[in-house]
């Protein structure tokens, strides 16, 4: 089994990089992938899922994940059930530091193939995965520093009752 970890700092409030974090949107900008099955549009939450598809390496790929943890504002887990690995988990950690966002992610896989997917995984998973983990942060960071964080999370703290409501008022274009 394979351990990474990275960590970035965000001058944005813990709960905001925790719904950023939660955003199909913002993943689907940074895994390339698109999601086409269970929660494929807003913030995903607690039981639930997603199935990506795309390209990896140039074949087919597909990646469902289920959200094993949700404690928001400080820590969420997601866990492949069905995929290209043996085994993947991604936990996400938030905690404020010093009128920061330390957020950090641990990210735990294995590959099939023994000694060839050890191999592999040491020469082109890792680092794919680790530059996947920068771009994330990098985009979560720009988003939830800048003026655009309220288009991805504005109905967050909302009910599916209460955005019924606040839709109804609204007249179209």
């Amino acid at each position: 089994m394979f351990r990474l970890k990275e960590n970035i700092h965000v001058h944005a409030p813990v709960d905001r990089c925790f719904l950023l974090s939660t955003s199909v949107a913002l993943v689907e900008q940074t895994l390339g992938m698109r999601p086409v099955k269970g929660t494929t549009t807003g913030l995903i939450q607690s039981g639930e899922h997603v199935t990506w598809r795309g390209w990896r390496f140039g074949l087919p790929a597909m990646h469902e994940s289920l959200i094993t943890r949700y404690e928001r504002p400080a820590f969420f887990q997601d866990t492949m059930v069905r995929g290209c690995f043996s085994s993947f988990q991604h936990d996400h950690q938030f905690e404020e530091v010093d009128g920061y966002t330390l957020m950090v992610d641990v990210v735990r896989f294995s590959l099939p193939f023994g000694a060839a997917g050890k191999a592999i995984a040491k020469r082109i998973v890792i680092p794919h995965i680790l530059s996947l983990l920068l771009a994330r942060f990098s985009l979560l960071k720009r988003i939830a520093e800048g003026p655009d964080w309220e288009r991805y999370i504005v109905n967050a703290n909302r009910t599916p009752e209460q955005v019924s409501v606040a839709l109804d008022g609204v007249q179209p274009l």
